[in-house]
């Protein structure tokens, strides 16, 4: 049973990444000079929410290496609460590879992450989690997609906070490399979808799990299964929403110049699931995502164009992604 502590406001789990990310434009092969930085669409969430003040644990396994020491310290300096990251002396710490953005381009990215210490995650590593004592659970659909154990995780951790009425959000964000089939994929997903208050696709996501092809439908889809709001990202375009009540769109923000596409998704769910939990309504919240998304896509790294609360607040007034 887990233990009962001092509310809090975001449980996130998944794995934390170190990210090499290359100083120098051209092949990865060809690099000589890497900064190290975090990296993983969990974790870009997680730091984006506590950046705009909520108090958010993250739940994990590293590796008891200097990558998993480096990964803990630099999510801890971000204002996460690390309690719940066990250190696994058995297993590394996954690592990404980053080549250097050119011209906007989606970089070339390279994951060393087989048998890392996250994918040994098991529901177990939750029974200490006090989750009836907060508000949100956040999920991405990568921590079950990387082994039996993790994705016994995820199930459990949608039950519990469903038993204890959180509030959920759930980001598809495919990787069908991990996967053993994309029918186990679709199967699997879907179903935690479906237990979700909160779903957010892409729209190509989305055409992939539900095989319909408007944002209208694949929203449909997932309403007819449980889910109680539908938000799919349209890309430059901005993105959509439907509930059981209202549907609509908003326009996508201005960005002067692309520099890397990477943790843009993950702006966007920063900008809707905290809108959501500040009480906005659904335009509003995809007014929010629209604008941190197209400020993520205009820097260098995962997610260091995520603001925190006062660079929010300029945003949003000026309406643009500064």
């Amino acid at each position: 049973m887990p233990v009962s502590d001092s509310s809090f406001d975001v449980l996130t789990f998944g794995e934390a990444m170190a990210l090499f990310v290359a100083e120098e434009s051209g092949p990865l092969d060809a690099v000589t000079r890497f900064g190290r930085r975090t990296a993983g669409a969990d974790t870009n969430v997680a730091i984006g929410l506590a950046r705009l003040g909520f108090d958010v644990r993250w739940l994990s396994r590293v590796g008891a290496d200097h990558n998993g020491a480096f990964l803990q310290r630099a999510l801890e300096a971000e204002g996460l609460d690390c309690r719940h990251v066990i250190r696994d002396d058995a297993h590394a710490t996954g690592l990404v590879f980053k080549e250097r953005a050119v011209d906007g381009a989606d970089p070339h990215v390279e994951y060393v992450r087989r048998h890392s210490a996250a994918s040994h995650l098991a529901p177990a590593d939750a029974d200490d989690v006090a989750i009836d004592r907060a508000r949100h659970l956040h999920a991405t659909g990568i921590p079950p997609a990387l082994s039996d154990s993790a994705r016994e995780l995820s199930t459990t951790l949608f039950e519990r906070a469903r038993a204890a009425g959180l509030s959920i959000s759930f980001d598809p964000n495919l990787r069908p490399t991990l996967w053993p089939s994309e029918a186990v994929m679709k199967e699997t997903l879907n179903a935690l979808a479906a237990k979700a208050d909160l779903v957010m696709p892409g729209l190509a996501e989305g055409r992939i799990l539900t095989g319909f092809d408007t944002a209208h439908d694949i929203a449909g889809f997932y309403l007819d299964r449980g889910a109680k709001a539908v938000v799919i990202k349209l890309g430059p375009e901005g993105s959509y929403f439907r509930t059981a009540e209202q549907e609509g769109s908003v326009d996508g923000s201005p960005v002067e110049k692309v520099i890397d596409t990477v943790g843009a998704g993950d702006g966007f769910a920063v900008g809707v699931v905290s809108a959501r939990l500040d009480g906005l309504d659904w335009p509003a919240a995809l007014h929010r995502g629209n604008l941190i998304g197209a400020r993520q896509v205009q820097v260098i790294g995962d997610m260091e164009g995520l603001p925190n609360r006062d660079e929010l607040t300029a945003m949003e007034r000026s309406g643009e992604a500064i």
